[in-house]
């Protein structure tokens, strides 16, 4: 097993559209992004959003640090419209600013402690044009959504194409302080044993990530619950963050 393994194994990148297709968080962010010129995707992935933003003649540029994402992301309609670099956002040459940055599909998890969500905020921050926006969700820590992470609860099957049905379950290792660490199990026809792939998410609050973005400059910041726009509660399953980098 190794870390986050579905990121870097060809099969298990190919499974992970599958599992996220576009849906209500997709909408959210095309949304947020209909005023915006030029956007900077930070953990794109496979590009489903990213591709989709360059559909709409933004000036895109899609950032991650699996090849296996950027693999299948560079192959999408209007792929070829993005500029994709390999890396984080700290290791990006990007030689202009944004009107917005977006980090979807709870990436801001995976910074497990405050240096490496420090970095990247700042770095976002310094890629903001004054007036821009950085927009991320998080998973609310009040809901303990990892209680809900075993393999009777998670377990799902899902057809691949020339491959067959697939059947993926998670399974919670442990939970230290903020963070929770989980296997994830991908059982592919005619193998004996699964693929497994392991992750750590960090649960931060509404409060820590704010005392951050402000820390970093940013100012306002808006906070959702949902992808209706709702405002964010104690009870919602989503910290939906927009920050804002002053306009002066």
């Amino acid at each position: 097993m190794t870390e986050d393994a579905i990121y870097q194994n060809r099969l298990l990148v190919a499974l992970y559209d599958v599992l996220n297709p576009a849906g209500q968080d997709t909408e959210f962010y095309l949304r947020m992004a209909q005023d915006a010129q030029s956007v900077l995707d930070i953990g794109c992935g496979t590009g489903l959003l990213t591709a989709a933003l360059a559909q709409q003649g933004k000036d895109v540029t899609g950032i991650d640090p699996a090849a296996e994402m950027l693999s299948v992301a560079r192959k999408r309609p209007f792929g070829d419209r993005v500029h994709w670099q390999r890396g984080t956002a700290e290791s990006a040459h990007l030689d202009h600013t944004f009107d917005l940055i977006i980090m979807t599909g709870h990436v801001f998890q995976v910074f497990l402690d405050d240096e490496a969500t420090r970095a990247t905020l700042a770095r976002a921050f310094a890629l903001l044009k004054p007036g821009g926006r950085l927009i991320f969700e998080s998973r609310n820590p009040l809901q303990k959504p990892w209680l809900n992470w075993t393999p009777d609860q998670t377990r799902k099957t899902v057809m691949l194409d020339d491959i067959g049905a697939v059947t993926v379950e998670h399974d919670l290792q442990w939970v230290k302080g903020d963070q929770v660490h989980f296997h994830t199990r991908h059982y592919f026809p005619g193998e004996d044993a699964p693929v497994t792939s392991q992750s750590t998410l960090r649960f931060s609050t509404r409060a820590e990530i704010e005392a951050l973005l402000t820390g970093c400059g940013f100012a306002p910041i808006t906070w959702l619950g949902d992808w209706q726009g709702q405002p964010a509660t104690n009870t919602c399953a989503e910290l939906i963050a927009i920050a804002t980098r002053p306009a002066s």
